[in-house]
């Protein structure tokens, strides 16, 4: 290690008393806030990349930008949209990288040793899957912020850094391009 000048550790001192200003909400506020928000936009991050462990990730990830970013919130609805925003930017980030081919598994149920019903409703759940799979990702955003996450058109415009009046008509077509694609494949 080499030596360092009495000016650059001033420079790292100045640095790190950057970062402590940054982290401005304090550990029980954080820890109520994480409480009420980790599961959701873990799930929402779970659902748009299809990978948990990927999630868990950029959950850490999109908690550390929201501490770093530091900014003041008009209400604790603005400070979950802007969660989500981050979120939804960190998911988009990862699809633009370049990542391997990946093989993609089927899973097979076996009728036979399953009940009836639950082997449908698995079924169901896997053309549901890859007919969201289809969807672009902002589609496929939207649907599972209003229908999975209950958002309002207001919060998922912040989220998805949209405008409110443009939401109503995307989520009809979001919809109607889901129910046309699961109609193809049952069919």
């Amino acid at each position: 290690m080499r030596d360092m000048t009495f000016s650059e550790i001033e420079r790292l001192g100045a640095a790190v008393g950057e970062t402590d200003e940054a982290f401005q909400m304090d550990e029980d506020a954080f820890r109520v806030f994480y409480d009420r928000t980790a599961r959701p936009v873990w799930a929402y991050l779970s659902r748009m990349t299809g990978d948990a462990r990927l999630a868990d990730d950029l959950l850490q990830e999109t908690y550390y930008r929201f501490l770093r970013a530091g900014g003041t919130y008009e209400s604790d609805a603005h400070r979950r949209n802007y969660l989500f925003r981050i979120a939804t930017n960190l998911v988009h980030d990862h699809r633009r990288r370049p990542r391997p081919d990946r093989v993609e598994m089927t899973e097979h149920v076996e009728a036979a040793s399953v009940d009836a019903n639950v082997a449908e409703r698995t079924a169901r759940r896997l053309d549901l899957a890859r007919a969201m799979g289809r969807l672009k990702p902002r589609e496929r955003d939207m649907l599972w912020l209003a229908y999975a996450n209950g958002s309002s058109h207001q919060e998922i415009a912040d989220a998805l850094g949209l405008k409110r009046a443009s939401i109503k008509l995307l989520l009809f077509r979001a919809r109607r391009r889901l129910a046309n694609l699961l109609r193809e494949q049952g069919g």
